[in-house]
């Protein structure tokens, strides 16, 4: 498969941030493009509600992209009764009835993959919220330019949960999430590629692999090994250790700070 094929699968597979991407749950929509981001607003405050759709609007309208849907809900229960998909979520913590902290909870029990902005005055409330995983946390009165840096993150860190890749083998070519390959190893002479599924051998090199797989979610720690953040359990100056310790991965010395740097980065990003 060679550089113009990669291009075609990712074309076929991943529309950046224009509002259209993969479908989560439909793969015939992901095929066609049809999947539109939903982000959340949650506050029953109506100006701040309505700073935030202008700011977001406002974001996507600045880098001329399609503007995903934005969907508000001036309280909790309407928000958890929601059917809808629910990606990016600006979520007060205090409000009438079901307080945020509770509708957080709620909401990462039955969609992990959420990513929550937490909008409050109060600092005091940052702990609790902290325990379902916030991904930033933003003050009241909204500062936009601190909205337009996280919410880049935040779209960086959508999409590339998306993104799907070709893994070729001599049998076919199989197409899965990038967030489910663990590791790539070389094997002697073969190149296995570690998913949440199985293990597939693949017809490419390392260099190819190290190419293709994004930077900020891959790092190569050995010349035998491209390793998922995502997937790490634990690390010391020799290994990796991932998929609650199913998978070891060599680390080399002279890349341990380096590596130890970018992880926590990571980390750092998902919070």
């Amino acid at each position: 498969m060679g550089e113009n094929d990669i291009l075609f699968w990712f074309f076929l597979l991943y529309n950046d941030a224009s509002g259209t991407c993969l479908a989560r749950n439909n793969p015939q929509a992901s095929m066609n493009g049809e999947y539109k981001m939903r982000i959340l607003i949650c506050d029953d405050d109506l100006l701040i509600v309505e700073k935030l759709q202008k700011y977001l609007k406002g974001y996507f309208s600045h880098l001329h992209l399609k503007c995903p849907e934005i969907v508000c809900f001036s309280d909790g229960e309407s928000l958890l009764a929601d059917q809808g998909d629910k990606d990016i979520l600006f979520l007060d913590i205090e409000m009438p009835g079901l307080d945020g902290i509770y509708v957080g909870n709620e909401l990462k029990k039955k969609e992990k993959d959420i990513i929550i902005f937490i909008i409050t005055s109060y600092s005091e409330y940052l702990d609790e919220a902290m325990r379902f995983h916030v991904f930033r946390y933003l003050s009241k009165p909204i500062d936009r330019q601190r909205l337009f840096r996280n919410l880049k993150d935040a779209l960086d860190l959508y999409h590339s949960r998306l993104v799907k890749v070709p893994i070729e083998t001599r049998q076919g070519v199989h197409v899965l999430p990038v967030s489910s390959i663990i590791m790539v190893e070389a094997q002697g002479k073969k190149v296995i590629v570690h998913t949440t599924t199985q293990d597939f051998e693949s017809i490419h090199t390392m260099p190819y692999w190290l190419e293709l797989l994004p930077s900020n979610r891959f790092f190569q720690t050995h010349r035998s090994f491209i390793v998922n953040y995502e997937h790490i359990t634990d690390f010391d100056r020799m290994l990796v250790h991932l998929a609650n310790n199913q998978f070891d991965a060599y680390l080399t010395k002279r890349k341990y700070s380096a590596f130890k740097e970018a992880y926590l980065l990571y980390l750092e990003s998902t919070r």
